[in-house]
């Protein structure tokens, strides 16, 4: 059987006595690709809220690796090699792309990921090597964001929304991308809104309503009008 990266069982996730997930039960096994999908305001981003500790955990279980975290805490996810490309990528202002980059090795964990195969990855961070990150266009931004990601050398990323407001040609670019990824080895959480790309890179899906995984299945088995009817509004 597959080892478990990821495991949420029964999980009761709140923001102050906001009450957000009810009893979510989640699993990403390693090298395993897995879609997280549903409407808006279902509770998606925070399952990985979560699991940083950014969202209040007071039921279930959360563990990493096959280690329980009863109390998660932001860096504890870095160290058991489970990284975060969040909504918004969240490029750090002051530095380059470069720069940028480095920050991801911090965890100071090895293996595949390094700064040149990142380039090979993304030839065009190379060429903006020395400009400033938030200087990229969006398209770029986000794959600074995945490239940062790697550099940590995760066994798991966590992709939260990482296509929102990007042209389909940059969509379709980041397909190609998440599926080389995989290859190389790292299990994928995509949490995301466009069918096609979940169809095109996930294996399975999970769908939540109203705080709770209530579908799931297997993405080759699905058409894509039963992948939209999760997260039509």
């Amino acid at each position: 059987m597959s080892t478990p990266l990821l495991e949420l069982e029964g999980v009761q996730s709140y923001y102050g006595s906001a009450h957000i997930l009810h009893g979510l039960d989640l699993r990403v096994n390693a090298g395993e690709r897995v879609a997280l999908i549903g409407r808006n305001g279902v509770g998606k981003t925070t399952v990985v809220n979560t699991v940083l500790g950014l969202a209040a955990l007071r039921g279930g279980r959360v563990a990493l690796a096959g280690r329980a975290m009863p109390r998660p805490r932001t860096y504890m996810a870095a160290q058991r090699g489970v990284v975060v490309v969040p909504q918004g990528r969240r490029i750090v202002a002051n530095l380059t792309v470069e720069e940028n980059l480095k920050l991801g090795a911090a965890t100071g964990r090895t293996g595949h990921w390094t700064v040149p195969e990142v380039y090979k990855l993304f030839p065009i961070l190379q060429e903006r090597a020395h400009t400033p990150g938030t200087a990229l266009s969006g398209g770029q931004q986000q794959m600074l964001a995945v490239g940062r990601a790697l550099m940590a050398n995760p066994s798991l990323i966590l992709l939260d929304e990482p296509t929102e407001g990007l042209a389909p040609v940059i969509v379709d670019q980041l397909g190609v991308i998440f599926n080389e990824v995989a290859r190389q080895g790292t299990a994928l959480l995509l949490i995301e809104q466009n069918m096609t790309l979940v169809a095109r890179v996930a294996e399975r899906y999970c769908a939540m309503a109203k705080g709770s995984v209530v579908a799931q299945g297997v993405v080759a088995q699905t058409s894509l009008d039963e992948l939209h009817a999760h997260v039509m509004v």
